[in-house]
């Protein structure tokens, strides 16, 4: 086992690792445990009971957090001529589409969000190998491939982030940075939690939300108690 470091000790040292919390009480903690030089993000770990294996457990979606993330997301949407003016005014960071797909093709990655025109989906097949496993590929399902491009790019400007469970049946997700207000974390939190609840899928019998925990970058975890998340 890892040797604690002293800044590891004192976080330890500032709440009760065998006792969970509701979520405003874990977010004020996190901030008061997390202690580096830069804003450090602040995520949660949620512990589903479902198998991710069987398509009909698969638990994935989008959420707009209703505080932000506090990144300054890259957006780049890739759209035809007509619609560029309208990526723009959205405030997408990079518009065009030939010459980002080149770039693509050559490894180029450096963007958060791709957003895109169900016409131009056909030339991002080939990419798949490079967006995959990025996970930049623009989907229907996140609302990353449509029509209403400013609305997709000014969604994830605000705060959209899409999320899915992974092989071991959890899911992790942003939820803010240890610069925000307790409450801004909070509330962020129980919008990611009740998205989750309401994709609990039919085929999962039992106790859907087995484990929560809330940390920071560099931080311990804080359990979140399964059945108090929501109280404010």
């Amino acid at each position: 086992m890892a040797k604690l470091t002293k800044k590891q000790k004192e976080a330890k040292a500032k709440f009760d690792s065998s006792k969970a919390y509701t979520v405003a009480e874990a977010s004020k903690i996190i901030k008061d445990i997390t202690n580096v030089n830069f804003d450090a993000s602040i995520e949660l770990a949620v512990r589903l009971n479902v198998d991710p294996r069987k398509a009909n457990q698969m638990v994935r979606g989008v959420v707009t957090l209703p505080h932000g993330t506090g990144r300054d997301v890259k957006v780049l949407a890739l759209v035809t001529p007509d619609k560029e003016a309208e990526a723009k005014e959205a405030g997408a960071d990079y518009v065009g589409l030939d010459e980002y797909l080149d770039k693509i093709k050559g490894g180029w990655t450096e963007v958060d969000v791709i957003v895109t025109m169900p016409s131009v989906m056909g030339k991002l097949g080939p990419l798949g190998r490079v967006l995959g496993p990025r996970g930049l590929m623009p989907n229907p399902k996140t609302g990353t491939v449509t029509m209403d491009i400013a609305k997709a790019v000014s969604d994830v400007k605000a705060g959209k982030i899409d999320f899915r469970v992974e092989k071991n049946g959890i899911v992790h997700a942003a939820v803010g940075k240890a610069s925000f207000e307790a409450d801004k974390i909070a509330g962020n939190a129980r919008e990611l939690l009740t998205t989750l609840v309401n994709l609990k899928p039919q085929a999962t019998k039992g106790t859907y939300i087995r484990s929560i925990y809330m940390s920071s970058t560099m931080s311990p975890s804080i359990q979140i108690d399964t059945k108090r998340y929501t109280e404010e």
